[in-house]
């Protein structure tokens, strides 16, 4: 457009101003964000995921743990009803030198091995420590002590179950 314009006036003064006046239009169309704005923005971000992650790996903590209450509550489960079974058979209360001999359904990542967790989600049994252990999604280890209590004599009880500890046990 301003090229038809300069052609049309002869005088040179005039075609540069006009020429300038539309340089200057075109110049400021340009669309896009200021550098200020993109700092802006990428601070906002930090912000947010400087909140964010720490709630986010809590809400993980938290899963994990009501996961493994849910397995340990129905293991507890498994073995009252072995106890109940054994007392219908042979008179007495007792539960299993493995724990895991008391349920009829494993746990997701049950792994029948003599050894601590060594994996994610897994659960086994270790006879030398007597614990339950389980390795979580970030590579952590918790344990909880299991004693089967005693299975003869007159002072013959059934077994207990610790609370959660994190490590592998002793």
């Amino acid at each position: 457009m301003f090229n038809k314009q300069a052609r049309k006036n002869h005088n040179p003064k005039e075609n540069k101003t006009i020429v300038r006046k539309e340089y200057n239009k075109m110049k400021n169309t340009k669309k896009g964000f200021t550098l200020i704005e993109l700092i802006m923005v990428t601070i906002i971000l930090g912000i947010l995921a400087a909140v964010a992650i720490p709630r986010y790996m809590a809400s993980v903590t938290a899963a994990e743990e009501a996961a493994e209450d849910a397995v340990i509550s129905a293991i507890a489960a498994g073995l009252e009803s072995y106890a109940t079974e054994q007392l219908m058979a042979n008179g007495r209360r007792s539960w299993p030198t493995d724990p895991w001999e008391a349920l009829t359904t494993k746990p997701a990542g049950y792994a029948n091995t003599d050894a601590d967790a060594a994996n994610d989600g897994e659960w086994r049994f270790k006879t030398s420590t007597a614990n339950i252990t389980h390795q979580r999604g970030d590579n952590t280890v918790h344990h909880w002590d299991y004693d089967k209590g005693t299975q003869s004599g007159a002072n013959a009880n059934t077994g207990t179950m610790g609370l959660r500890q994190s490590g592998a046990g002793d």
